[in-house]
């Protein structure tokens, strides 16, 4: 099977994989998209991280990180640029930067 190459593709293949909520960053937590749930940097592990650059710039990039929370809930998160200071707390920023997570 061909691996799969761009965002969605990647998503695809994740949701088949049990990953099918949707999260978004606060400041201080991982939310849900339908803020039913809020997660701290405890509250979640990064299975998998995959960085997606622009085809015709590759400063386009896009991270897809899929998580686990620990309440079991699967899910994804896309983030633009990749997470920088100003935008969420520090341990959510360490959380997600795991190198050791990146399989693209």
């Amino acid at each position: 099977m061909k691996t799969p190459d761009t965002l969605s593709q990647r998503m695809n293949e994740l949701k088949s994989e049990g990953y099918t909520m949707d999260f978004k960053l606060t400041e201080t937590h991982l939310q849900t998209t339908d803020d039913k749930n809020s997660f701290g940097g405890d509250d979640f592990i990064v299975d998998k991280v995959y960085r997606f650059e622009g085809m015709s710039n590759p400063s386009d990039n896009s991270i897809l990180y899929a998580i686990t929370t620990t309440d079991g809930v699967k899910g994804t998160l896309v983030d633009g640029y990749g997470i920088s200071g100003g935008q969420v707390s520090k341990k959510i920023r360490e959380k997600l930067n795991l190198s050791s997570n990146r399989n693209s």
